[in-house]
């Protein structure tokens, strides 16, 4: 049997006007604009406001994002940037990757046209929504211009107008990846240039949790608290070494934890241990575990070699970091030579990691010092 016009005017205009609500304040008028990483689109029906927000057609909006739309019987799915979400007129209950999530309205329909809230959608693809009042203006960036998102937003210039070339690779977990692991190893190593370590910020969820992470001039290495189910993201900002400034960022999702458990054992050299510029680090954890190991000269002089001092690994005297990463072997056994051109007495600080290879579970990181011979 046939769907009716009117059946099939519906179901079309309900993929093509999925729209917002974004907080009004009292007494704002005039009509309302939308921008999608700067650049103003044409929206059809117009946006309109109720009960002090802003609803706003969304087709456009959702191809600028690079997500498409399924609607049927009631049900909405966008898929887009390496997201899923689904939704439910009359439903305050959304699905994000997988996950469970609660919506500040339900979608509904006015019409032959289905609204859904373009916060919770725009940012659950990795999007940003910020209402200007001033200029009635609602402004979406994705961080990549008109284009999808790149794997790097556009750096930040310094001062001097100056834009770093560095970006970061080698990301766990992965950008936009979902993993079962409610404590996860997170790290990125630097790319396509120097970074100065001492100048590095890293925010995770929007807090600053510089002064827990393990910073080199090679990467960051960080492992959070026990994490909620749910979306997650990671800034690092810096200088590179001829001042300029970068910023860096992804995200991902945990599902709610694992039963599997993770640890690093039989560490050697042994803490406090004396070395030479070129020594290997080995030791044991679960079988194809991804292990990386971060050294560097230690930013101030160990009262206790025992201990790691600071949470910045810092490199003087020209000398160069370290950040490897391995796969443990089948039994579970990893190592890595690493050669720092540190001055004999050098103290150098070693973080390990490692993240189990099925469900994203981070062992607690090793930490130590040794002496440079």
């Amino acid at each position: 049997m046939h769907s009716s016009p009117a059946h099939r005017a519906t179901a079309i205009a309900a993929v093509a006007l999925l729209s917002t609500c974004v907080a009004v304040p009292a007494g704002a008028a005039g009509p309302v604009s939308v921008t999608v990483n700067g650049s103003a689109i044409s929206l059809n029906p117009p946006p309109t406001t109720r009960a002090g927000r802003v609803f706003v057609p969304l087709r456009g909006v959702f191809e600028n994002l690079g997500a498409t739309v399924v609607y049927s019987n009631g049900q909405i799915n966008a898929t887009g940037r390496s997201h899923n979400i689904s939704l439910r007129i009359g439903s305050q209950q959304a699905t994000v990757d997988g996950q469970q999530q609660t919506v500040d309205v339900a979608p509904f329909i006015i019409g032959a046209s289905t609204y859904v809230p373009l916060r919770f959608v725009s940012q659950a693809l990795g999007a940003t929504v910020n209402y200007d009042g001033n200029n009635n203006l609602v402004a979406i960036s994705t961080g990549g211009g008109n284009r999808p998102a790149a794997p790097n937003p556009p750096p930040a210039a310094n001062n001097n107008g100056n834009e770093s070339p560095v970006t970061i690779g080698n990301l766990l977990p992965r950008r936009d990846a979902t993993i079962q692991a409610n404590r996860p190893t997170i790290q990125a190593t630097f790319e396509n240039g120097t970074v100065d370590p001492n100048t590095v910020h890293v925010a995770f969820d929007g807090r600053d949790v510089t002064s827990r992470a393990y910073i080199s001039d090679r990467g960051v290495t960080y492992t959070p608290p026990e994490l909620p189910a749910g979306k997650h993201e990671v800034r690092i900002s810096g200088k590179d070494s001829a001042g300029a400034s970068f910023q860096r960022g992804w995200s991902f999702t945990t599902g709610g934890g694992s039963s599997v458990t993770n640890s690093i054992t039989n560490v050697s050299p042994a803490a406090g241990s004396t070395v030479h510029n070129a020594f290997t680090i080995s030791g044991h954890t679960v079988p194809g575990s991804t292990v990386t190991i971060q050294v560097g000269v230690a930013q101030q002089a160990a009262t206790n070699i025992g201990q790691v001092v600071g949470a910045i690994l810092g490199v003087g005297g020209g000398n160069q970091g370290v950040q490897n990463t391995v796969t443990a072997d089948a039994n579970g056994n990893f190592s890595s030579a690493v050669n720092v051109g540190a001055p004999s007495g050098s103290v150098l600080g070693i973080v390990i990691t490692s993240t189990e290879p099925n469900y994203g579970v981070a062992a607690t990181p090793v930490k130590l010092n040794v002496r440079v011979q």
